[in-house]
């Protein structure tokens, strides 16, 4: 089935800081990783995702996935901006940055998606429970709608799989703000640990 325009302008407005990238071809294809995933599970929404960093860890207690993904993007461009404005020499790719900052969570719609988590529930010998964590589905996402090669390499190394390799400069930093976030809200007490997914 082919992703609507409808289904974009959804993701446009869920995550306004796409209009931050200057470069038409990388923002137009940040719209269409994260429609092409919508569009391939059952949430109609980045909103509608369980708002935590996997689907057994607790979730936020008030926000939705779409303030996670906007909250890490923030961070993540601040984080950049602080450094660089003390180390100039620090070359961060801005517009890059924040498409890997947009993008690191792409594959939570597949991983999230309650058919998959039932499914995998019901037989986790078929195909594993998960069968693909979102960050290699994120790649698979990045891959298909032609985003570069940096932003697959963010959707899948920003968690604990990028412990095996090299991150990149942007990868490390969105690594850093996506645990920030979900640490600092931790500790905030903003986490609700009682639901368990």
């Amino acid at each position: 089935m082919p992703v609507t325009d409808v289904l974009r302008a959804k993701v446009r407005a869920e995550l306004p800081e796409v209009e931050e990238i200057t470069n038409p071809e990388l923002h137009e294809k940040v719209i269409e990783a994260w429609a092409t995933a919508l569009d391939g599970s059952s949430f109609g929404a980045i909103s509608e995702i369980r708002p935590s960093g996997n689907p057994d860890t607790p979730p936020l207690k008030r926000g939705t996935q779409t303030d996670h993904i906007r909250g890490v993007t923030r961070l993540a461009m601040r984080i950049s901006d602080e450094l660089t404005e003390m180390f100039p020499e620090l070359k961060v790719d801005r517009d890059l940055l924040i498409a890997c900052a947009l993008c690191h969570d792409v594959g939570k719609p597949w991983e999230f998606d309650p058919e998959n988590q039932a499914r995998w529930r019901g037989s986790p010998r078929a195909a594993g429970r998960p069968s693909i964590r979102h960050p290699a589905y994120g790649v698979h996402i990045c891959l298909t709608v032609g985003l570069p090669e940096e932003v697959a390499h963010v959707a899948g190394a920003h968690s604990g799989e990028g412990e095996l390799i090299v991150r990149s400069l942007e990868n490390t930093i969105v690594h850093h703000a996506d645990y920030a976030f979900w640490r600092v809200l931790d500790a905030g007490g903003l986490l609700d640990h009682a639901d368990k997914g």
